[in-house]
């Protein structure tokens, strides 16, 4: 079983940057993508960004684009969220998420949704105040 621990969450104010890790362990080997969701109260789970790791595919949520990069230390089986420009509508819980499923990917594909994902760190709460 894949284990995902993610950090780096906090209060921020709009405007200001945050930066997400999560430490990858445990069979990574089969792993086909890796990403970030978020979920706001009442609201479903959604995907932010994601990385398809063999085709060095990246795609994001259209509202973070811009403002989020997504990136991955392959040494040290390390992914990153950095968050820029924050605005409240950011605020929610971030989990990261990896799976062995090889999932469809492109530019004018939809978003994965969760379910897809069969590994889920424990999340990491981001607050931004206005």
């Amino acid at each position: 079983q894949v284990r995902l621990v993610e950090s780096g969450g906090g209060v921020v104010q709009a405007g200001g940057s945050l930066r997400l890790s999560c430490v990858a362990s445990g069979p990574t080997d089969s792993t086909y993508a890796m990403g970030w969701f978020r979920q706001a109260p009442g609201k479903e789970r959604e995907f932010v960004a994601g990385i398809y790791l063999s085709a060095h595919f990246i795609k994001y949520l259209d509202s973070v684009k811009g403002r989020f990069t997504i990136s991955r230390d392959s040494a040290k089986n390390i992914l990153y969220l950095q968050m820029d420009s924050l605005k409240p509508e950011d605020t929610a819980i971030y989990y990261c998420a990896s799976t062995t499923l090889l999932l469809g990917y492109g530019v004018e594909a939809t978003p994965p949704p969760a379910y897809d994902f069969n590994s889920w760190g424990q999340g990491t709460q981001v607050t931004v105040s206005s």
